[in-house]
């Protein structure tokens, strides 16, 4: 039995469409949305943990990265943040969420200034599990060079290992500072 050229055709074309379709996005693919999850117990109530960390602009207490942390309307929505690092870069941050209550706020970052990051979006948020303080850092954000073939500083690998550095130095000094009370 012989096919009709036609619905041979039409499978070729279909095949070979198919085939493009799965290599042309890929060609055309961007950076992708990065995220960064960071968690620490202290042996310490959650209300007591919360409150050394709570205030917008006390990250200068607690991180041993940063040299000063003013933000110019305290814990209120909008407020903004200029990160002065003791490295001498600088990072300006506007608090977007802030819940007493829940102990948690979250801010952003469009221009990621001393990381190799933009468009960064982070929650810091402490909870209790059996009477010990659980804080988590939590960041979304893409790698520092929009387009295709970023430089080894601002890719997708560099972006990801600063803000894992970042969370990391600061909750393992959270930890020390208030465990050591």
């Amino acid at each position: 039995m012989q096919m009709h050229p036609r619905p041979r055709r039409a499978v070729l074309v279909v095949a070979l469409a198919a085939a493009l379709g799965a290599v042309v996005p890929a060609a055309a693919h961007g950076p992708t949305r990065q995220k960064v999850t960071e968690k620490v117990v202290i042996d310490a109530p959650a209300a007591a943990v919360w409150a050394r960390i709570k205030n917008f602009d006390a990250l200068k207490d607690w991180h041993p990265d940063v040299a000063e942390s003013p933000a110019d309307k305290g814990n209120e929505v909008g407020s903004m943040r200029t990160l002065k690092l003791k490295n001498g870069g600088t990072l300006i941050e506007t608090l977007e969420r802030y819940d007493d209550a829940q102990m948690r706020y979250a801010y952003r970052a469009k221009d990621g200034g001393a990381l190799p990051v933009t468009n960064y979006t982070s929650t810091l948020q402490v909870s209790d599990e059996g009477g010990k303080a659980v804080v988590e850092w939590r960041g979304a954000f893409y790698r520092g060079h929009p387009n295709n073939d970023p430089p080894p500083d601002k890719n997708d690998e560099a972006a990801v290992r600063a803000v894992t550095q970042v969370y990391l130095a600061g909750l393992a000094n959270l930890k020390r500072l208030v465990e050591a009370k």
